[in-house]
């Protein structure tokens, strides 16, 4: 295959109690991220259970960073960064997942977080073994009505495919800047969804003449490790 490997990509999703102290650490994590060395792409996010993608989706006690870095000593910095670390010591459980992509169409904040590709699969990653795929989007405020409409078949053969490990919705904000991230015992049971949907082929071909989105991004990613816990149980 062609292409390079990709970056080095890194979900943490942390467990906390404290929804105050989680809403600061949200208000000054930004500008804490743009002082971080190393880093091509990080957002910090909110998470929900991707079921309505409306405010009532929204998980308080769970909270998100996403980055994006070239190499392991880089990602390295980011794992000691004061960031990190203030959000691990305020949390009872962390559940971290390190990827490369695999391929990826689209932008986020005006930017391709993860490269334009093409990208040929990392080294030592099994063929068969597990993949993740990240989806973010920003709504059109005047069609996000028709899009929540859309949602719930989605989300129910969604929940009903087998090999789905975890999903979330994950966005920087309760409406209008939402996504999603869902991880697959293999690239089989994920094409099983996408292609055998019927209600997600319906959303995908409504997407372009419905105008949902101003801006969209959907990639596929190579799991290289998972680790720690989400809700007490491992993923």
């Amino acid at each position: 295959m062609s292409g390079a490997v990709g970056p080095l990509v890194e979900l943490r999703v942390w467990g906390t109690t404290g929804v105050l102290g989680s809403l600061g650490r949200m208000a000054t994590g930004p500008v804490r991220v743009r002082r971080s060395r190393g880093l091509r792409f990080a957002k910090l996010l909110g998470t929900g259970s991707a079921r309505t993608f409306t405010p009532r989706d929204a998980d308080p006690h769970h909270w998100a960073l996403l980055t994006v870095v070239d190499d392991e000593r880089e990602a390295a910095a980011v794992a000691g960064s004061g960031l990190v670390r203030s959000w691990s010591r305020a949390s009872h459980e962390q559940l971290h997942v390190t990827m490369r992509p695999l391929a990826s169409r689209g932008r986020w904040s005006r930017r391709e977080p993860f490269g334009p590709g093409p990208f040929r699969p990392p080294d030592g990653a099994p063929g068969g073994g597990p993949v993740a795929s990240i989806t973010r989007a920003r709504l059109r405020p005047t069609r996000a009505l028709s899009f929540w409409r859309a949602v719930p078949p989605v989300v129910t053969d969604l929940t009903a495919t087998p090999g789905l490990r975890l999903a979330l919705g994950v966005g920087e904000a309760p409406v209008g800047l939402q996504g999603t991230f869902s991880l697959w015992d293999s690239a089989h049971d994920l094409e099983t969804f996408a292609h055998g949907s019927a209600a997600h082929r319906d959303a995908v071909r409504r997407t372009r003449p419905e105008r949902w989105y101003a801006e969209e991004l959907f990639a596929r990613l190579a799991v290289l490790d998972v680790s720690g816990t989400y809700d007490g149980r491992p993923v």
